[in-house]
C-alpha cells in the first residue's frame, strides 16, 4: 500500500520554519487558503510577517505542502485530542455466559438480566448453550431459545455472530449497540447524577434540622 504524501507527519518529526530545507514549497495561509508553490525563503518571509509559523505537513508531497498557523497553539490542540482519545478509549471485552437447553423463564430471566448488564456496560456476549445426551439431536431448539435471548433485547445488541454448533455446544455473539467509552460516559453521569441528588436530600434535611432548632429556640425564649 502507498503512503499518501498529504498526511500529516506526528508532531515530533514535524518540520518547521528554518528546519524546512527544500528550494519551495506549495503554500497554505492560516485560514486553509491555497497560495500556490512559492520559493521558501518568501514562505518565511510570510511566516514572519504574519507573527505565525511554516509547518511542513505533507513532506513527500511534490513540492512538500507547507502552511501557516501558530505553531504551539496547533502542539497544544493535538496534544489535548490525545489525551481526550487515550482518555475515552476503553476495550472491548468478550463476556461469556452459558444456558441449559432446558431453562425455565425464571433462570432465563436471570441470565437474560446478566447479558442486559454486560451489553449495557459496552461489553460483548458470548451466549452458549451446552447440550446433553440427545439434546444434540435437538439444535434447532437451541437456535429458538437463542433467538428469543436475541429478540428480547434487541434494543440493546446486535447478532454479531449467528447461533452455531460445534459439538456439544452452540454458541452466538452478540455486540452492543453502544460504544464501550459511550456507555461509560453514561454510567459515569448517572453515578453524578445520584451523587448529587443525595447532596440535595442531605442539604434539605440540614435545612430543615436547622429550622425545626430555631423554631425550638424561640419556643423556650417564650
Amino acid at each position: 500500500m502507498r503512503n499518501n504524501p498529504w498526511k500529516e507527519p506526528p508532531i515530533s518529526e514535524t518540520r518547521i520554519n528554518e528546519r524546512i530545507r527544500v528550494p519551495e514549497v506549495r503554500l497554505v495561509g492560516p485560514g486553509g487558503e491555497q497560495v500556490g508553490v512559492v520559493r521558501v525563503e518568501d514562505a518565511l518571509r510570510l511566516a514572519e510577517e504574519a507573527g505565525l509559523d511554516l509547518v511542513e505537513v505533507a513532506p513527500n508531497a511534490k513540492p512538500p505542502v507547507a502552511k501557516l498557523m501558530d505553531y504551539g497553539k496547533y502542539k497544544y490542540e493535538a496534544a489535548q485530542k490525545a489525551r481526550d482519545a487515550r482518555r475515552n478509549q476503553a476495550n472491548t471485552q468478550l463476556k461469556e455466559i452459558r444456558f441449559r437447553l432446558k431453562i425455565d423463564d425464571h433462570d432465563f430471566a436471570v441470565k437474560k438480566g446478566h447479558v442486559e448488564r454486560f451489553l449495557s456496560a459496552g461489553d460483548k456476549v458470548k451466549v452458549m448453550i451446552m447440550f446433553r445426551g440427545r439434546e444434540q439431536s435437538r439444535p434447532e431448539a437451541g437456535v429458538r431459545l437463542l433467538r428469543r435471548l436475541a429478540d428480547e433485547i434487541g434494543d440493546l445488541a446486535t447478532v454479531e455472530s449467528m447461533p452455531r454448533q460445534d459439538g456439544r455446544n452452540m454458541t452466538m455473539v452478540l455486540a452492543p449497540t453502544k460504544r464501550k467509552a459511550e456507555a461509560l460516559n453514561e454510567q459515569r453521569k448517572r453515578r453524578e447524577a445520584e451523587r448529587a441528588e443525595r447532596r440535595g436530600k442531605r442539604a434539605e434535611r440540614a435545612s430543615k434540622d436547622q429550622a425545626r432548632a430555631a423554631s425550638f429556640r424561640a419556643e423556650d425564649k417564650d
